[in-house]
């Protein structure tokens, strides 16, 4: 049995970005990691009024907070990972659905979390629950911190999944967003977490159980 489940939205409320911002906050540079902060305040407000796209725009983030690193290795790597796992991304996490995936893993099931999160990140959240991964790798390109091409898409999520489990479906798949529909529809029992209107609208439409409500 396969069971693939999103990470942001899905299994935990926690931001990577502002794991990342905390982590040089307070082992590299307050300021720089301030500086950061009020250069997406702007954004941010337009977001929560919902005058951009929330997904796209914390997509944009996930690249433009990477050189926020200053002289990355790979133990500052680590570090950063654990760090934003164990102070906002586990602290936050969803404690029903976190349930359903240990349940599962009880009885014999693989459970992998794919997410377009950085891949030492999930790495560290997987550990939690025994999960294994699928996500964005990180490079250092001439002493920089980034992704060597681009964050896992939707689709592309779908295709890592199928061809790390050696499978042609998912037996179980959650997930929050619109974003997380491919994956869903590629399960046998697809179950949309606290759903975005779109999802839960979809979700409704084929019949997909649906986990939570999501607070407006």
């Amino acid at each position: 049995m396969i069971v693939a489940s999103d990470l942001i939205g899905t299994l935990t409320t926690g931001s990577p970005v502002l794991g990342l911002v905390d982590w040089v906050r307070h082992n590299q540079s307050k300021m720089r990691a301030d500086l950061y902060t009020a250069s997406i305040m702007p954004s941010y407000v337009m977001a929560k009024l919902g005058w951009i796209n929330v997904q796209k725009w914390a997509s944009r983030l996930m690249v433009t907070c990477l050189p926020l690193v200053k002289d990355p290795t790979l133990d500052k790597i680590d570090a950063m990972a654990n760090w934003s796992v164990e102070k906002h991304l586990w602290p936050q996490r969803r404690e029903d659905v976190i349930k359903r995936l240990v349940d599962h893993k009880a009885q014999g099931a693989e459970v992998v979390i794919a997410s377009s999160v950085y891949q030492p990140t999930v790495e560290v959240f997987a550990s939690h629950i025994g999960a294994r991964t699928v996500a964005t790798p990180l490079e250092i390109h001439n002493g920089i911190l980034s992704i060597p091409e681009k964050l896992f898409s939707e689709q592309q999520k779908v295709n890592k999944v199928l061809e790390r489990m050696a499978v042609k479906k998912i037996d179980v798949a959650y997930g929050d967003t619109w974003q997380d529909i491919p994956l869903l529809e590629n399960a046998e029992r697809p179950v949309a977490v606290y759903p975005d209107q779109v999802l839960k609208a979809v979700a409704l439409e084929h019949g997909w159980e649906i986990l939570g409500e999501r607070e407006r």
